[in-house]
């Protein structure tokens, strides 16, 4: 186990982001908060509705084509950025033991628990593999060690949606920054489709989204002795077609003075405000790959489920 993070850094960053986000005009807070323990869990019960497709689809491709991976990238080491319980990692991880090439596997993720409980998973599952974790956030650290390859970065999951243009620019250069001739990404996107499903997919029937929604509410009052009132927001899931964004935002149901007392801050919140929590991007194969041909990367290969929802590509450093 790696750690990346100095001491105090997950809670400075919350007490950042909350001072900076709730000031703004329109008020905003990244997606990371959401994703205390209830609030993984609660993500973990989305990935299993009916509405919810990415998790299912990118599973769908790396079932079908993670041989291929391995196939055209015999990697050594196997880097996952954001890697959580890496459930889908197993995929590739026994394609990449089958091709005979594997050594070592690095999850990097901002949860050391999350981290601790994978490794000794996989530890057990893979004999003689080397599990190397690194706890760090790409915010501030990548986490990619330098070292000899071939060597392929993973990062699933579509959450690159999460970033803006510029933020992406940002990530995929630093990443291009870490790699060396040989070495590859294996990127995962959610697709633009129908804006019905989209929007389906993070408003679903039950209401698991919703809760999801609402729990960095929940987490802003434990962490920084808040008193939202977590019921008199509103979830919203909404499409941005000119961005080709979902926008996931709380919406304040009526006047709210709410307090932050280990910031000193008071937010005032009007009748119908709202409060963008996060943005998911969705993508275009031209688009997606004129990004990363800016970043210094050539697309080597590209998969997509049956249906073409989700794709993964593969990309390699020029």
């Amino acid at each position: 186990m790696h750690g990346h993070l100095p001491e105090g850094y997950l809670a400075d960053a919350l007490r950042r982001d909350a001072a900076f986000g709730l000031t703004s005009a329109p008020k905003w807070l990244p997606p990371k908060w959401f994703y205390d323990a209830r609030g993984s869990t609660l993500f973990e019960e989305i990935t299993r509705l009916p509405e919810y497709y990415p998790t299912r689809a990118e599973r769908e491709i790396l079932e079908r084509h993670a041989a291929d991976v391995a196939a055209t990238l015999p990697a050594h080491t196997l880097i996952e950025l954001g890697s959580g319980s890496s459930e889908k990692t197993r995929l590739l991880l026994d394609a990449l033991r089958a091709a005979g090439t594997l050594e070592r596997y690095v999850p990097v993720d901002v949860s050391e628990p999350a981290l601790v409980e994978a490794a000794e998973a996989l530890l057990r599952e893979y004999p003689g593999l080397a599990v190397d974790a690194v706890v760090s956030d790409f915010d501030a650290e990548l986490g990619i060690p330098d070292e000899p390859g071939p060597k392929l970065v993973a990062f699933l999951g579509g959450t690159l949606g999460n970033l803006n243009p510029d933020e992406r620019a940002a990530f995929l250069a630093a990443v291009r920054a870490k790699l060396r001739t040989g070495d590859g990404l294996l990127l995962g996107a959610d697709l633009v489709k129908d804006p019905e499903v989209l929007v389906r997919a993070y408003d679903d029937a039950q209401g698991v989204t919703a809760d999801f929604n609402r729990n960095v509410l929940r987490v802003l009052n434990r962490e920084l002795d808040g008193d939202f009132d977590v019921e008199r927001f509103e979830h919203v899931a909404l499409w941005n077609s000119e961005q080709e964004w979902i926008e996931m935002r709380l919406r304040s149901r009526g006047d709210q003075a709410v307090k932050l007392r280990d910031l000193d801050l008071a937010v005032e919140f009007a009748d119908g405000e709202e409060l963008r929590t996060e943005i998911s991007a969705k993508f275009r194969v031209s688009g997606l790959t004129m990004e990363l041909e800016r970043a210094g990367f050539v697309v080597s290969r590209w998969w997509t489920d049956r249906e073409n929802r989700f794709g993964v590509a593969l990309a390699m450093p020029f």
